[in-house]
């Protein structure tokens, strides 16, 4: 067996410049959503994003073709997909109308811990003493943030909390769905939130002006653009190089927040997220230790 040739410099830092931009267009992409939110309800918002997106995807596959779709493994399981990522973001943007941004992004940011605790439980992986600490840590910093009382724990927060579950529960099943194509994996996903967009927006329909329509259009593909930078980078360079730069995401939300919204987060929600970026950095710090070892 020959050994793995490690990437060169210039990989790993191309890696974390596609990390960091993508996790930028992603803080861009959620700025814009809560924007559109206060004036267009979140199924019009994600049936005209889906679309939009929708049509870039058709542009890609017309020279893929249908392939990848018929080879698709597990077809309950990519359903299963579907149904989270469409509830994952439409709690999102159903939060963010209500909450400031840095705010749902901490419950979101405690996503990969989430997966720790779930691998063991639905993949039947072994879970160590240090990773139940950070699990734990995480959890701790999501009470520190939401602050439950009869006068924080509001609707909003609750949503934000299943969005959040929601997308810990998708990072799963897209790891047991790893040998799906990216095209694929990501079409499904943008079906899925045009349906429900289909089904929701004429309840609440409201014509959208020029710039606005040219904003809902935009959310979808600036999504696919943060994708496809995060994939890359993952591609170019080892995780454990590129994924701390994803906790740039709350940074971007505290500034995006303040710029647009004028948001200042509280004391609670600062030291919630700082400490939900700790256990994640030592969990991926634990994890990386015990690959080389």
């Amino acid at each position: 067996m020959s050994a793995a040739v490690p990437p060169s410099r210039g990989a790993v830092l191309t890696g974390i410049a596609l990390m960091t931009g993508g996790i930028f267009l992603f803080s861009l992409n959620d700025a814009m959503g809560k924007w559109l939110v206060a004036t267009y309800s979140v199924g019009q918002v994600l049936l005209l994003r889906s679309f939009a997106a929708l049509v870039v995807l058709l542009v890609l596959l017309r020279g893929e073709g249908l392939g990848g779709f018929r080879r698709a493994p597990r077809p309950g399981l990519q359903v299963a997909r579907v149904v989270l990522s469409t509830l994952e973001v439409a709690c999102f943007y159903w939060a963010v109308a209500y909450m400031p941004l840095a705010d749902v992004m901490t419950y979101y940011l405690a996503g990969p811990l989430y997966v720790a605790g779930l691998a063991a439980l639905l993949l039947k992986e072994r879970i160590d003493r240090v990773q139940m600490l950070c699990v734990g840590a995480g959890f701790v910093g999501v009470l520190v943030a939401l602050d439950p009382s009869t006068a924080t724990l509001t609707g909003p927060a609750l949503v934000a909390l299943a969005g959040s579950f929601s997308f810990a529960l998708l990072m799963v099943t897209t790891r047991l769905l790893r040998g799906t194509g990216d095209t694929v994996l990501v079409t499904g996903q943008t079906l899925g939130a045009l349906l429900l967009g289909l089904v929701l927006a004429p309840f609440a329909w409201v014509a959208p002006t020029g710039v606005d329509f040219l904003l809902l259009s935009l959310l979808g593909i600036v999504a696919m653009g943060a994708h496809m930078c995060v994939n890359r980078a993952l591609k170019l360079a080892p995780a454990s190089a590129v994924v701390p730069f994803q906790y740039t995401l709350i940074v971007w939300a505290v500034v995006l927040g303040y710029l647009v919204f004028s948001d200042v987060p509280t004391g609670r929600v600062v030291a919630g997220a700082a400490i939900i970026v700790a256990a994640g950095l030592a969990l991926l710090w634990h994890e990386r230790r015990a690959a080389r070892a």
